[in-house]
């Protein structure tokens, strides 16, 4: 089962791949998780993108596009993956599209997560993290037992800067500009399903098991 995960900042993507991950036992791969990785491993193509990181600069496509493909010819995706974090843009699509096609897969299915821009804004700006294990808390819904403190390290928790309200609705305009011709062009393919993200993390994937018939 090969699915891409969908939506906004904040629709529950990182959520409901962990459970899939688990639920189908296949691998989530978050282009985020990728690029750190081949960083943290100083891999040649963990230099070549830290050096674009290191000059401020956004990882080309196309250096993304090759960890990806080095990532999908890994063992583990012989039985499907979840891809979290890509594409974003209508060419990244057509470059994934030519991709999946050299390694003879296909994607089953695109599974986006709608919720609306206040709900977005109310989850993102409450968005706790520990810069030291990167562990993230919800301070409405999921605080830490202990406030202001990490339950897994013990470090000091952390709002983003953008997290907050006014950076967080700037992000959601980029997202909507970049990413709605990319709906349209998996409609088109017949893979596109939407889900309400709003009915909570466990009916949320309930839905998404029926689409992808786990």
């Amino acid at each position: 089962m090969r699915v891409v995960l969908f939506g906004p900042p904040g629709a529950g993507k990182g959520t409901q791949a962990g459970v899939l991950k688990e639920k189908l036992g296949i691998p989530h791969i978050s282009t985020g998780d990728m690029l750190r990785e081949a960083v943290r491993e100083g891999t040649p193509l963990g230099q070549e993108a830290q050096g674009y990181m290191n000059r401020g600069e956004l990882v080309p496509d196309e250096l993304i596009l090759r960890m990806m493909e080095e990532r999908l010819r890994r063992p583990d995706t012989e039985r499907g993956f979840i891809l979290d974090g890509f594409p974003r843009t209508v060419a990244q699509a057509e470059a994934l599209d030519a991709l999946l096609d050299r390694l003879n897969m296909r994607l089953d299915a695109v599974i986006d997560l709608q919720v609306p821009e206040e709900e977005l804004v109310r989850r993102l700006s409450g968005r706790l993290v520990c810069p030291g294990c990167q562990a993230i808390y919800q301070a409405q819904s999921r605080p830490p037992r202990v406030a202001g403190k990490c339950d897994a390290c013990g470090g000091e928790v952390i709002t983003r800067p953008d997290d907050r309200p006014e950076a967080v609705r700037n992000r959601l305009v980029v997202y909507a500009r970049q990413t709605e011709p990319l709906i349209e062009y998996y409609r088109k393919q017949g893979l596109l399903h939407s889900v309400d993200g709003t009915i909570g993390p466990e009916r949320v994937c309930e839905q998404i098991a029926k689409i992808i018939g786990a």
